[in-house]
């Protein structure tokens, strides 16, 4: 790689609507970190990212000194490990972001794309649904899952909500859990949110 090709900001790969590229992008503004975020096609992934991450998942953050950074929450702790003028990190707890990742993911897959896993979708429901109590839980009472204040907590688990919420809206709306819908629609309501979702013309490499 000459000189003149060298990344002087972070690049990100990045794709619109996922949520692990969600939160990462999330943490990026919020740190202030100036970085080329590149939109990509999943079904068309430019070959290098590939060449950055062979995994071929989003997100991918590659430094100008050539280091990979290819999970999302590590990513979230990198930026805000150089500027987190909100104290996200004071909120990061490991259980409710690992519940999420873990069994709530499992449960949504199932959920959303019933025919990709060969699943029922209303068992799934029901499992993410009685995980999705615990947060509704957490949050009476409190503004955010860590306290007051949003956290690294509370984005890295609100695009899956969402995902979750969107799958049956009309279902969604009707399950008694009150703080929790008032948390989702605060999150997608909020500045940084609506800022990371704008659209982006899909990243082309220049010949």
């Amino acid at each position: 790689m000459t000189q003149a090709m060298i990344p002087t900001e972070p690049v990100l790969y990045s794709f619109r609507r996922c949520p692990y590229a969600m939160r990462a992008r999330m943490a990026l503004a919020i740190s202030e970190t100036t970085c080329e975020i590149r939109e990509i096609r999943l079904r068309d992934k430019p070959a290098e990212m590939l060449a950055a991450s062979p995994k071929g998942t989003v997100p991918v953050l590659v430094l100008p000194d050539g280091r990979v950074i290819d999970e999302s929450l590590d990513i979230m702790r990198w930026a805000l490990a150089r500027n987190d003028p909100e104290h996200w990190l004071a909120g990061d707890d490991v259980a409710p972001i690992a519940a999420n990742d873990g069994p709530f993911k499992h449960h949504l897959d199932r959920y959303k794309y019933p025919d990709r896993h060969a699943s029922d979708p209303l068992e799934h429901r029901a499992q993410g649904l009685a995980l999705l109590a615990d947060l509704d839980h957490r949050l009476t009472g409190q503004a955010c899952l860590c306290g007051e204040t949003r956290s690294l907590t509370d984005v890295a688990i609100l695009p899956f909500v969402r995902q979750f919420a969107a799958v049956d809206r009309a279902w969604f709306a009707a399950q008694p859990l009150p703080a929790l819908r008032r948390w989702l629609a605060e999150g997608l309501a909020s500045p940084l949110f609506l800022g990371i979702m704008a659209p982006r013309p899909i990243w082309m490499p220049t010949v």
